[in-house]
């Protein structure tokens, strides 16, 4: 459940219609609905959608990563090497 809009507002130190333009915008997208006397939620529906943003940028970065490697006469190898020490690193 998202905070309330006044709550929000307050937190933000905002505007509470401010707040509210932006929940109706987010409602009319589809990523939030609301529950009269409930209050609002992300919708599931855009989990994909969300998703598949996600997928777009990743690959976005990637195409930057290949694009400096080569720049750096970096392999592939060399790439997968980079990727898997920062990963063990978490």
């Amino acid at each position: 459940m998202l905070p309330s809009i006044r709550a929000l507002a307050k937190d933000l130190r905002i505007s509470v219609i401010t707040t509210k333009r932006a929940y109706d915008e987010l409602e009319r997208d589809g990523y939030i609905y609301t529950v009269a006397g409930k209050g609002c939620y992300v919708a599931k529906k855009n989990m994909e959608l969300i998703r598949e943003e996600h997928l777009k940028r990743i690959e976005e970065y990637i195409r930057e990563i290949q694009r400096l490697a080569k720049a750096c006469n970096l392999s592939r190898d060399d790439i997968i090497e980079m990727f898997s020490i920062i990963q063990e690193e978490e």
